[in-house]
């Protein structure tokens, strides 16, 4: 591999740990990249794993150092979504993989129409408002997303972020904060399974991570000095990229 594809991993990788920490969607640029210099789809997937599991405990680190996060309570929507992750990985059928970008790209429409018209909620302070302990319906609501996220991949973040809003009350910023705890409880159960199968290039990984990383904690920062306002238009801005690319509009 030429140097300068090293550098591509790097640059790409601090770009989707920026996206991915503040919104979602990062994985649009890597897997591309990955796949571009060579790696079957398969092995670019599990590859790419390596990179969100180390950006993401960079990012809830981060968080916890802000006093955003907080481990002893913010970890009880990871269980029911780890669950879900899991029988989602399990369930093996066959689907069309247009037909499943057509589907998906749906999804994020539906999204961005809640952004955008669903203002307040996005950007509002919840505090004191947001439940201690969440209810067996938000239980319920992150199995399945986590089933989603365990089965499809694509996409989560944003549907995280739409339950943890929508469905919790969270800010967007406290979203964040969560919504990253999450995936990187679960991408450690889906990482192994790559590895076990072999499907990990170790040294692209790992240079992909060395950005990642460092997109998340500005990522972290850019979240908790700008505030749900700011991430909100980053979240807008992401999800009418990957629909558009989802979609095939260009």
């Amino acid at each position: 591999m030429e140097w300068y594809f090293y550098l591509a991993l790097i640059g790409v990788g601090l770009v989707a740990g920026f996206i991915n920490t503040v919104a979602g969607g990062g994985s649009m640029l890597s897997l591309p990249l990955l796949m571009f210099l060579g790696l079957p789809a398969n092995v670019a997937n599990g590859t790419n794993r390596v990179a969100i599991l180390l950006q993401n405990i960079v990012g809830a680190n981060t968080f916890r150092q802000k006093k955003i996060l907080n481990l002893k309570t913010d970890y009880r929507l990871t269980v029911p979504a780890i669950v879900g992750s899991i029988f989602g990985a399990f369930i093996a059928v066959e689907i069309d993989e247009h037909l499943l970008r057509k589907i998906i790209g749906g999804l994020m429409v539906v999204m961005l129409l809640i952004v955008v018209l669903k203002q307040e909620a996005w950007v509002k302070d919840q505090a004191g408002k947001v439940q201690a302990k969440p209810t067996v319906l938000q239980y319920i609501l992150f199995f399945f997303i986590g089933f989603y996220g365990g089965f499809i991949q694509m996409g989560v973040g944003f549907l995280l972020l739409a339950g943890l809003v929508m469905g919790c009350g969270f800010d967007l910023v406290k979203a964040n904060a969560i919504k990253i705890l999450i995936v990187l409880f679960y991408t450690i159960f889906a990482l192994a399974i790559f590895i076990y199968n072999d499907q990990v290039d170790w040294i692209c990984g790992l240079l992909l991570a060395a950005g990642n990383m460092l997109g998340a904690w500005l990522g972290v920062n850019f979240t908790v000095k700008g505030g749900a306002r700011y991430v909100r238009y980053v979240l807008i801005l992401a999800l009418i990229m990957v629909t558009i690319k989802l979609l095939g509009i260009i």
